[in-house]
């Protein structure tokens, strides 16, 4: 059975930055949200965020198993 990719009930929200620009927003249930950031523009952040939901969608129709980012230890 096809596993659903991590991603794929995410929301997404554009914020300004206390710098300046801008950053998004990513909140998976169940899951702290967390802040992508920085864009210079909002049209960045919103370009950004499409192209992710874009790799979401292409990941989770290729069949592949999904798996975590980041380091487990060698």
């Amino acid at each position: 059975m096809p596993k659903t990719h991590p991603h794929a009930e995410a929301t997404y929200r554009v914020i300004p930055l206390d710098g300046g620009g801008f950053g998004v927003e990513v909140q998976i249930p169940d899951s702290y949200p967390t802040t992508v950031s920085s864009f210079p523009t909002k049209a960045d952040a919103d370009a950004w965020i499409v192209n992710h939901q874009a790799q979401v969608t292409a990941q989770s129709q290729s069949g592949l198993r999904f798996r975590r980012s980041g380091n487990r230890g060698s």
